[in-house]
Formats: C-alpha cells, structure tokens, sequence
C-alpha cells in the first residue's frame, strides 16, 4: 500500500512495517523480543517460537525492500533477554552485516537496558529526519510529522455472526502510529477521529478502512467496514 506522508512517498507492508525508499530504510515499532520468553521463565505456560517467526518475517520484509537502515521506534527487548533469545538475535544480526540498526528508545527498553553492543544498534531518544519526527510514544511535535509506537494498534471488523481483530497503521493529522511488529503482544483500539486513515492488515496484504463517527454521540470515531 503506497501512501504519501508529510510529502514523502511510504510503503505500508503486510509484515507490520513501513518502508520508507527516499531513505533506504524499513521501520518498525514494539518487536518485544524475548517476550514470550520471560512468560515461560516466570512459570506461564506460552508458546515458543514467537521470537523465530518475527525474525523470519522480518527477513522478508528486507529483503523484499532491500533497505540499508533498519530503524526501531522502540520496545526492541521486552525485558532482559534470555540466552536463548540472544543466541537467535545474534544469529539474525550475523544474517545482515552491513544493515546499520537504530533504536529510538521505548519503555521497556528503559527497563531492559540498550541492546549489547554486539548486536550493532545505536539508541538514542528521538530522531528528527526530513518531514519524520521517529519516537516511541505518539504525540504532536513542531519539528515535523511524527512516527510512532507503543500504542498497538488493531481494529476489531464485525460480520454477520462474526468478529476478527486485525492489526493496523493509524495515520491522524500529526502523526501515525506503527502496529506491534512482535506477534506476542497485545492490541488496543486506537481513538481514531475524523479524517483520520486506517490501514488493517489481513494475511499479506494490507487494505484502507473507512473511519466514520459513532452514531450514538456523533463525536466519538470508530473504524469498521
């Protein structure tokens, strides 16, 4: 899904994340790796594999971009790794030498500590770039349009007799926010508001809903088909 942005052109992709091709580089929020890891390490029976699978994906959406930066508006680890989530990040990491890797610092990494220095990511706070103001939490900025995360976006699309939640990019007039790229995490509907873009992502492709007000205040927007 092609989309332009404070001017710049993006690609919005089915793997959870935006390709922006002006500067060669692929971004994504919230990957929270290790996640389901510390649940296991805890004694919460939860699924292995997870860390595996968002790493395969996000394989292919590099290559698919071929882009040079990878740039990760925050909650890289969800707390500190464990050896073996390490031991799979480092294979990753030795997959793609010459990708240069940034993160714009999230909550948890507050609490996690920078990524180690062998994994090759710088981490700042923010990053101000072109029309992009790239940060963690979503917010309206004077230095440009922001870029964000934390939020988790997904939308809830209601059938006949049916109800699925999907993951989704939400754009307002100020700034979008990214969906969580981790497939372990949770999803919060976003407070979307008239002329607001939502964008929901089902299998490997990615599709624009239509954002309407709620018919019982007039004034509280919600998403749906």
């Amino acid at each position: 899904m092609q989309l332009t942005i404070a001017g710049e052109e993006i690609a919005l992709l089915p793997e959870r994340a935006i390709h922006w091709p002006a500067a060669s580089t692929l971004l994504v929020a919230d990957l929270h790796w290790g996640k389901a890891a510390s649940f296991r390490a805890a004694g919460i029976p939860v699924p292995a594999g997870t860390t595996a699978s968002d790493l395969a994906r996000l394989d292919a959406a590099l290559t698919r971009t071929e882009a040079r930066r990878l740039l990760v508006l925050g909650d890289l680890l969800h707390a500190r790794a464990a050896r073996g989530t390490l031991a799979l990040l480092h294979a990753w990491r030795a997959r793609w030498p010459r990708l240069r890797c940034l993160l714009v610092r999230g909550n948890h990494d507050e609490r996690s500590g920078d990524p180690p220095a062998t994994l090759g990511f710088e981490a700042v706070d923010r990053l101000h770039e072109g029309p992009f103001v790239f940060q963690h939490h979503p917010g309206v900025s004077e230095l440009g349009y922001t870029l964000a995360g934390h939020l988790h976006p997904g939308i809830k699309l209601l059938g006949r007799g049916d109800r699925l939640s999907l993951p989704c990019f939400w754009f307002g007039a100020q700034y979008g926010v990214l969906p969580a790229f981790g497939s372990f995490t949770g999803r919060t509907t976003p407070a979307v508001a008239p002329g607001d873009r939502v964008f929901v992502i089902g299998e490997d492709e990615v599709h624009e809903i239509p954002v309407a007000p709620e018919p019982s205040t007039g004034n509280c927007p919600r998403a749906g088909l």
